[in-house]
């Protein structure tokens, strides 16, 4: 009840004013959070992509801010009517590749790494096109009445992480429409394989790779750029070649060279490492 009210306040200030809240936040839970805030660093430091221990501290306290603007808006975002949330989108880049993706007739199949505010991406797109968007109910279950309501909006749909949900999934490739995976999301036992992530082994889900392999559908990477000061968002679409995502350990190197373009909105303190019991890797990749 209060997650509810917080986001109907939120709702109603301005992004600016929201994102400045979000820093406070996200400078809050770095230092009452610790074991949250050690992941982060060591998810960073293990990309390699800061060059020196400079850049490093200033890549992770931009990332503090960013985590931090990311919570306030989104709970803001599923409040926010479709018109609120797509006049925040500032411009989009590449949409002639969703023309030419639907021209292909084979569906097309979004991948939306935790980078940036990947909320307002579905959002956008299901203005113009129908959408599913693959989603796994959190372990909360008082919240999956807001998070659906939330993300509903427009033609946005979405599909159960289970097998009813991959056949509408299936369904909505068929039919030469979108579907919206989180391809960096830790996929449950049995549903993905142990492949390199920024040089360590990480659980990774093979559904995309299935998808897109069998059902030969456009695969395209979509980010939404958090602008400084709460100027809005920039929707970046960027196309993969055929067969780019055919195996999980290529499905990370796409996700890899996402992120690579603005390291500092990646969501770090995700437990993309975690072994979970029911998956644990082999020997052989934890050497």
């Amino acid at each position: 009840m209060m997650l509810k009210i917080l986001s109907k306040v939120l709702s109603r200030l301005s992004l600016p004013a929201i994102h400045r809240m979000g820093k406070i936040l996200g400078s809050l839970l770095h230092l009452l959070t610790p074991n949250t805030a050690r992941i982060q660093r060591e998810n960073l430091r293990q990309s390699g992509l800061c060059k020196s221990e400079a850049e490093f501290e200033r890549v992770i306290k931009e990332n503090i801010a960013e985590t931090g603007k990311a919570i306030l808006e989104t709970l803001a975002i599923w409040e926010w009517s479709e018109q609120e949330a797509i006049s925040k989108v500032h411009s989009v880049r590449n949409w002639h590749l969703i023309d030419e993706a639907l021209a292909r007739g084979k569906g097309l199949i979004f991948l939306t790494p935790h980078l940036g505010c990947f909320e307002i991406t579905s959002i956008y797109y299901g203005q113009h096109h129908p959408v599913t968007v693959l989603f796994r109910p959190p372990k909360k279950s008082w919240i999956a009445p807001m998070i659906s309501a939330g993300r509903t909006k427009g033609k946005v749909k979405l599909a159960p992480a289970n097998t009813a949900g991959v056949r509408l999934l299936m369904q909505a490739l068929k039919n030469n429409e979108a579907i919206g995976i989180l391809p960096d999301q830790n996929p449950a036992a049995g549903e993905g394989e142990w492949a390199p992530f920024f040089g360590k082994p990480a659980y990774t889900m093979s559904l995309a790779s299935k998808l897109a392999e069998k059902t030969g559908a456009t695969v395209v990477m979509v980010f939404g750029e958090r602008l400084a000061n709460g100027k809005g968002y920039i929707v970046h679409f960027s196309k993969l070649e055929d067969h780019a995502i055919a195996t999980p350990a290529l499905l990370n190197h796409a996700i890899e060279a996402q992120i690579k373009q603005c390291p500092s909105q990646y969501y770090w303190s995700y437990h993309r490492y975690k072994v979970s019991r029911k998956a644990k890797p082999q020997s052989s990749a934890t050497e």
